[in-house]
């Protein structure tokens, strides 16, 4: 397993959170993607500021059935919580509640295991809320908001993805406004770069008169973005999605694309290894109703089921995109 970041503390680990010693470790759908490499970053400074420890392990391949093996692993480990993105949340929530059954916290971050399989789970944005404004967006660049559109993923299975996409279908469906546009399919990239470029290619071969592609995903965003240039069609087939600005600098400045949206991505590791902390030291239990305090990030409500919502999602432009670097 890669070890990520280790900030180490003294005092013995203790598992199950039956001390306050702090020994939490992030298990994302892959390793080695950047976007996660960003919330790891957030989550090794909450480490830091709780004098606590901090280790990301995970598969390098973006499905449930990779992760079950490494959630085995820390839960034989002892750690004090699991943060974890499901790649499925139905496959990785026996071995979930197995590590439950010990004592081991679990908190879900931006994509959620089965509610009975988490304590509490970091949304990082409303789920409609983020949905809406990719088509919002998608609305904006194509000329007359009419043609065929589609949809490249992450994996089927996603929680966090499937979400977004239905809240993409029902906007479509409801909206007069984008009564001109036409989901003509749902691809998917498992996160992986090659597999993205290889769902992007099919999709401009597929449909000659594309006139638009949403990417929930920042792996197929950017592989998006690079098929588009490469094939000449930047400008004619417009990109939108969730990206993270370092990995889309470019494109947006060269007019690939316009504009796409994420959240501050370090806040959400930072958030989720807070809740974890607070947690394991017996602060919250993760009831619903709790409200607490997540250092520099401020007060909380865990919602009904579970949810803690990080905030609003955040669009990126050609005179926004350099205020932020992650």
């Amino acid at each position: 397993m890669a070890i990520l970041a280790l900030v180490a503390c003294g005092g013995s680990s203790g598992g199950g959170g039956t001390t306050t010693a702090l020994n939490i470790a992030f298990l994302p759908k892959a390793v080695n993607n950047p976007y996660f490499d960003v919330a790891a970053s957030g989550g090794q400074e909450a480490a830091t500021a709780l004098s606590g420890q901090f280790k990301q392990v995970g598969p390098s391949d973006a499905t449930g059935a990779a992760q079950i093996p490494f959630i085995q692993t820390l839960t034989q480990q002892n750690v004090s919580a699991i943060v974890v993105s499901a790649d499925d949340p139905d496959a990785i929530a026996p071995a979930l509640k197995q590590a439950m059954a010990k004592g081991i916290k679990v908190v879900g971050y931006d994509s959620s295991p089965a509610k009975d399989a988490r304590n509490v789970f970091i949304n990082q944005a409303d789920s409609k809320g983020i949905g809406v404004v990719q088509v919002q967006m998608i609305c904006d660049e194509i000329p007359g908001c009419a043609g065929e559109i589609a949809v490249l993923s992450a994996t089927s299975t996603a929680t966090n993805q499937n979400a977004w996409i239905q809240a993409m279908k029902d906007e479509l469906a409801s909206n007069s406004k984008y009564s001109g546009l036409k989901l003509v399919k749902v691809a998917y990239g498992n996160d992986d770069p090659q597999v993205s470029t290889t769902e992007a290619q099919a999709l401009l071969t597929s449909y000659p008169n594309l006139k638009g592609i949403i990417s929930p995903t920042t792996v197929g965003i950017s592989a998006a973005a690079q098929v588009l240039k490469q094939t000449g069609k930047a400008g004619k087939v417009q990109l939108t999605g969730l990206g993270t600005p370092n990995l889309m600098r470019a494109f947006v400045k060269d007019g690939t694309c316009k504009e796409f949206a994420l959240w501050n991505v370090k806040d959400l590791g930072y958030l989720a290894y807070y809740t974890a902390a607070l947690l394991v030291q017996g602060k919250i239990k993760g009831n619903p109703g709790e409200k607490f305090t997540a250092g520099r990030l401020g007060d909380y409500t865990i919602d009904p089921n579970g949810v803690v919502l990080l905030g609003p999602p955040f669009v990126f432009k050609a005179d926004n995109i350099d205020q932020l670097n992650f």
